[in-house]
């Protein structure tokens, strides 16, 4: 599913999934072998490609649920 990660003027990162209209705070951020995985507020887990956080902020990946 097509996501957009931005962070917030707080500092935190927030995911929005426009095809569901949904934004969520992320709770939690864990490195694996395939990628990052993201806990949002609402108890999704979402795979995010290496390295994909790296660079400039807000960014539009394609992310998996985990």
């Amino acid at each position: 599913m097509k996501a957009t990660i931005r962070r917030t003027p707080s500092g935190k990162l927030t995911v929005y999934i426009a095809k569901k209209d949904l934004e969520e705070e992320v709770l939690e951020r864990k490195l694996e072998d395939s990628g990052e995985v993201l806990t949002l507020s609402n108890g999704f887990r979402l795979l995010v490609p290496p390295g994909a956080l790296e660079g400039k902020l807000p960014v539009t990946l394609e992310l998996r649920r985990v």
